[in-house]
């Protein structure tokens, strides 16, 4: 790593625990990276030691994890500031199970969860799968898919299931479940950490837009890119194509809660809120979602308490000089949004933020 990037790291790492407020350009910190030339800054997207970064999660030490789609490899940027490659050598394949991690090869990882034993899960999903990174081994494993495209194994062992797609996952608030987005079966898919059996929770292989009320498992969807629930146990699903974000209650009701369908970027209200191919989300404990909003460039937040939509990064909101480009992945974490730029090869934090 440059020993400029390398300075960036630590300053950023260091100011982790600081809160101002959120039109400061100083609530926005760098992680991994710096203003580019066209920002002000002179830091360059070649200088970063990522590759098309796009997922993040924290383990119970405050680790940060990071999985690359382009580059096909796993990272570890401990808290001192080191960057560690812990898997993947930058080819596509599916190897290495029941072996190092850092000998294991993947193919198009989006994005990855911690458990709260702190197994590392990661959606390698041209391989239609879920791998794991055991932390304290470095052994890796498949929890979920067996490698091959297809449609299977609801109510059964999760790794007999067949996927087309695992696009994203994420964990319950309890962190004793595994959500799915399996895109090409235009399903979302619940594993049972405990039991280690799937079942569908939304979705029913067929394109379309949802009814509100409807049952979940018996409606349509138009792509599920990715799925995080709140502590209440609400699910919250984004589509990419559909521009929108739904939710299943937990009665099992699946509801359109943002999003017209319509691409563009306009904030107020969340039922006339416009997106530009969302592509990822996560919740806070407060229970407000936050959107990786692609083609706009920016990150959106949805308050299910006030039902409306603002830009709480990007586009000139909360940072004047910065531009996210296709921003792909975020993660709340200890209070901080993180955002994976993924684009521009960079990571970063926001401070602030009310949940």
């Amino acid at each position: 790593m440059r020993p400029a990037s390398l300075l960036v790291l630590l300053l950023g790492l260091f100011n982790l625990n600081h809160s101002v407020a959120v039109a400061e350009p100083s609530d926005v910190r760098f992680v991994v990276g710096g203003l580019m030339p066209e920002e002000g800054g002179d830091w360059k997207r070649a200088d970063s030691p990522l590759s098309n970064p796009f997922g993040i999660d924290f383990d119970s030490q405050g680790h940060m994890y990071i999985v690359e789609l382009g580059g096909g490899r796993v990272h570890r940027l401990d808290t001192s500031g080191n960057l560690t490659r812990i898997a993947g050598d930058g080819s596509k394949a599916y190897s290495g199970d029941g072996g190092p991690a850092t000998d294991a090869t993947f193919n198009g990882m989006h994005n990855c969860a911690v458990t709260g034993d702190d197994q590392l899960l990661i959606a390698d999903s041209w391989n239609h799968c879920v791998r794991r990174i055991d932390l304290d081994s470095g052994m890796i494993d498949t929890i979920a898919g067996t490698g091959k495209e297809g449609f299977s194994g609801d109510g059964g062992p999760a790794t007999d299931a067949t996927f087309n797609f695992v696009m994203c996952i994420s964990l319950s608030h309890d962190k004793q479940t595994l959500h799915i987005t399996d895109l090409k079966n235009l399903r979302v898919r619940n594993v049972d950490l405990r039991s280690g059996t799937i079942a569908t929770v939304a979705g029913n292989c067929k394109k379309g837009v949802p009814d509100d009320f409807s049952q979940a498992t018996k409606s349509p969807l138009v792509d599920p890119r990715a799925a995080a629930s709140d502590a209440k146990g609400n699910l919250y699903v984004l589509e990419r194509g559909g521009n929108a974000l739904r939710v299943v209650r937990p009665d099992g009701s699946i509801h359109t809660v943002a999003g017209t369908g319509q691409k563009g970027h306009h904030d107020g209200p969340a039922r006339q809120a416009q997106f530009g191919s969302p592509k990822h989300l996560c919740a806070d404990p407060s229970g407000n979602v936050y959107i990786a909003d692609d083609v706009n460039g920016a990150i959106r937040k949805f308050d299910p308490q006030t039902s409306q939509v603002t830009t709480v990064l990007g586009r000139g909101v909360g940072h004047a000089k910065l531009r996210l480009s296709h921003p792909h992945g975020v993660c709340y974490h200890d209070g901080v949004l993180y955002v994976v730029d993924s684009g521009n090869s960079r990571i970063l934090s926001v401070h602030g933020i009310d949940p």
